[in-house]
C-alpha cells in the first residue's frame, strides 16, 4: 500500500498535473522511496521531487529472526520456517538499505538511532550518507494548577506504555514493592505511594491480552493489588488528566530509540525516572528534570523516593525546569 501510494505521487502528480511536489517526506518504509528516484530520472530538473527518509529504527533490526517458540509446531517445521524467514528477509534487508541511500536527506530521531543506523547500514556509512537528528516535537500543553500528585497523603506515579513485555513495566511495578518494603523514614512523602499502570490495548493482540494479565498478577503477588491501577487504552484528555494527578513518570523501556513519552511527561511540567540507555538520555537531564537510573527495581525505587522526600515547592520547581527544557528544544 505505501509503495501504491508512493507511486502514484511519484508517477502522477508531476506527470498530469500543473504542480509537482518539491519535497516529500518518506517515514517508516524506505522502499518508498525508490518510486520518486525510477520518475526523477524521466522528468526534467525543474519537475523532479527531493525526498526526505525519516529513519525512526532500522526495520530489519526490528524483524525477530529468533527460532519460533516450541509451541508453534513441531522442531522440524519450525527450523524451516525460520530458514524461510531468513531467506525472505535477506532481499528486503538488502533493499531497505539500497532505498534509505536514496534518498536526498536522511533523518533519524535521536543520537543514539544515528549511531545505530551508522552500525547497521555499513555500505551508507562507508560512502558518507549523512543522517541528521532531528527530534520529534510534542504539544505544549496549558500550565495546569500546581497539583504534586499527592491525594490523601499518598503520592501518585504514571506508566504509560503498550502492554508488550519489551516495554518492561513489570520494572516500574517491582519499583513500588521495593519502595513499600524500605523504611519509613526513606520512603519521604512516597511513603504510601501508588501507581497508576496506563497503556494501548488491543484485545485482538495475544501479546497484549498475555502481559496485562502477566501484569495484573505480579502486582497480587507482590501484594499491591489495591496500590496499582490498570488503564487499557485512553482518550487525549485521559492522558492529559493521568498526567495532571501524578507526581512523576516512570519510563521502563530500555534501549528506547527514543521515546516520546518522557517529553509528553515533562511538557506537562512532570518529572521522569526512565533508563540510563537509549533515547531518555538525550531528553532527560539526570537530577535536573527527572533521574536516568540503571533497569533496576532497587533503582528506580531510589529515584521514586528521592522525588518522595521532595516537598511541594521543590517538586514543582524539578517540573517547571523540565517544561522549560521541552520548550526550548
Amino acid at each position: 500500500r505505501t509503495l501504491l501510494c508512493a507511486a502514484w505521487v511519484a508517477w502522477c502528480t508531476p506527470f498530469f498535473t500543473a504542480e509537482a511536489p518539491h519535497v516529500v517526506f518518506v517515514d517508516q518504509v524506505s522502499a518508498a522511496v525508490l518510486p520518486f528516484v525510477v520518475a526523477n530520472a524521466f522528468l526534467p530538473r525543474d519537475r523532479r521531487t527531493r525526498v526526505v527518509f525519516y529513519c525512526h529504527y532500522p526495520d530489519l533490526l526490528l524483524s525477530s529472526r529468533e527460532l519460533p517458540g516450541k509451541g508453534e509446531g513441531g522442531g522440524l517445521v519450525r527450523a524451516l520456517v525460520h530458514r524461510l524467514k531468513l531467506l525472505y528477509r535477506i532481499p528486503l534487508d538488502w533493499l531497505e538499505e539500497r532505498t534509505t541511500g536514496m534518498a536526498d536527506e536522511v533523518l533519524v530521531n535521536s543520537e543514539y538511532t544515528k549511531g545505530v543506523f551508522y552500525a547497521t547500514f555499513a555500505s551508507l556509512a562507508r560512502r558518507g550518507t549523512r543522517a541528521t537528528v532531528v527530534y520529534p516535537a510534542v504539544r505544549i500543553p496549558p500550565l495546569g494548577d500546581g497539583e504534586d500528585g499527592e491525594d490523601g497523603g499518598r503520592r501518585t506515579f504514571l506508566s504509560i506504555n503498550r502492554y508488550e513485555r519489551k516495554k518492561d513495566v513489570a520494572l516500574a511495578i517491582r519499583a513500588l514493592a521495593e519502595v513499600k518494603s524500605s523504611s519509613s523514614s526513606r520512603r519521604g512523602r512516597a511513603g504510601r505511594p501508588r501507581l497508576v499502570v496506563a497503556g494501548g490495548y488491543d484485545e485482538r493482540l495475544e501479546e497484549n491480552v498475555e502481559y496485562h494479565a502477566y501484569l495484573v498478577g505480579l502486582a497480587r503477588e507482590l501484594g499491591l493489588e489495591r496500590d496499582v491501577t490498570f488503564v487499557k487504552s485512553f482518550t487525549d484528555g485521559e492522558r492529559a488528566e493521568m498526567l495532571s494527578g501524578c507526581c512523576a513518570v516512570l519510563y521502563t523501556p530500555q534501549n528506547e530509540h527514543f521515546g516520546i513519552v518522557p517529553l509528553e511527561a515533562m511538557a506537562a511540567g512532570r518529572p521522569v525516572v526512565a533508563c540510563n540507555s537509549g533515547g531518555p538520555l538525550e531528553t532527560v537531564v539526570d537530577g535536573e528534570t527527572g533521574f536516568t537510573c540503571d533497569p533496576t527495581p532497587r533503582a528506580f525505587s531510589e529515584a521514586m523516593m528521592r522525588i518522595g522526600a521532595m516537598g511541594a515547592g521543590e517538586l514543582r520547581a524539578m517540573g517547571e525546569r523540565a517544561r522549560r527544557h521541552v520548550s526550548s528544544k
